[in-house]
């Protein structure tokens, strides 16, 4: 137990360092320095600074996954649950160190196994919140799963980047309506708050 906490505490040091100074800019003589632990301290519980970031991701992703689970129990509209899943699944403007780093060529198995993560702890809790809408009449499908999929995908390429713009927008949400069954102009709150 004590060796949880303790690994626990120096993934959050990780964490805040790499946030604040960048993955490439932080040494792991720095994460040390900042624990105030021996250099084999930090050997047991990491192999490499690759290894702590993994770990570090690994926390991010929890995070996310509560603060979804958290977006699917509030008592918001439905249309309004579905993007802010979505959201909530994805690095804060505070971690955009990180998108770097992943966005990395040299990260790429790391950025391909984050995407994957995600898309597969999204899937249950938005196919979850589909059939909530279905009940309404809100959205009307069938395969709730794959559709969940193909969204979060086209959801991935549209936003991981910023490559964002009116028309790429206004072409995700209406291929999301038909893709979910749902009646022109229902997730229109996505570009609403997507500008903000």
């Amino acid at each position: 137990m004590k060796k949880e906490l303790r690994k626990k505490e120096l993934i959050k040091i990780a964490y805040e360092l790499f946030i604040t100074k960048g993955y490439e800019n932080t040494s792991v003589d720095e994460i040390i320095e900042k624990a105030g632990i021996a250099k084999g301290t930090y050997y047991y519980y990491f192999n490499s600074k690759e290894e702590t970031l993994e770990e570090v991701i690994d926390m991010i992703m929890d995070i996310r996954v509560q603060n979804a689970k958290q977006v699917l129990m509030s008592d918001m509209p439905t249309e309004q649950k579905f993007l802010n899943i979505i959201f909530s699944l994805r690095l804060n403007s505070q971690e955009s160190n990180f998108q770097n780093t992943i966005h990395n060529p040299e990260h790429s198995i790391l950025h391909e196994k984050i995407n994957n993560t995600l898309i597969e702890e999204a899937i249950p809790l938005l196919a979850e919140l589909v059939k909530e809408g279905m009940k309404t009449g809100l959205f009307n499908c069938d395969n709730i799963e794959e559709r969940i999929r193909m969204t979060l995908i086209m959801s991935n390429q549209l936003f991981d980047h910023q490559k964002a713009n009116e028309n790429t927008i206004g072409v995700f949400i209406d291929t999301v309506e038909k893709m979910l069954g749902a009646k022109k102009g229902t997730l229109s709150i996505i570009e609403k708050l997507i500008k903000g």
